[in-house]
């Protein structure tokens, strides 16, 4: 019969992740990944809006400025919800997540009504995930456990 191998009360309670990147791919990946989002989430609204047509320059404009709106928006709450509370932190991310989508189904030529009930849905669903995450990761005083 196999038995584990004793290991020492340290190596149990430990429970650090090692680190594989450094600390300037981490501060490059900062920048580097809302900007990804933010251009994919143009270029959707764009062709959303587009119907299948031809690309024009109003469409281009229209995805670029919805691109930056984005950026803006998910760097601020990347960089001011992690210091709410968790019910406020999981309120902020749920409306980001909710608009973005109301947004994009609001582009394919949706009713307005459609476009509200998915964003709702998808503000409720987050909502819930994220306030169960946060609420087991965080003491009452908000300081994160992991």
């Amino acid at each position: 019969m196999a038995h584990a191998a004793p290991r020492n009360r340290g190596m149990i309670e430990q429970g650090r992740t090692t680190d594989v990147f450094d600390a300037r791919t981490h501060r490059m990946a900062q920048i580097v990944l809302p900007v990804l989002a933010a251009l994919v989430y143009g270029f959707w609204a764009a062709a959303n809006r587009r119907y299948g047509g031809p690309i024009t320059g109003w469409n281009l404009l229209f995805g670029f400025l919805t691109a930056l709106v984005f950026a803006v928006v998910l760097v601020t709450l990347l960089t001011v919800a992690p210091k709410l509370h968790r019910g406020l932190h999981a309120v902020a991310w749920a409306a980001f997540a909710g608009v973005a989508v109301g947004f994009l189904f609001s582009q394919s030529n949706g009713s307005i009504y459609r476009s509200v009930a998915l964003g709702v849905g998808v503000m409720v669903g987050t909502f819930l995930l994220l306030f169960y995450r946060y609420y087991t990761k965080e003491d009452a005083e908000g300081h994160r456990r992991e």
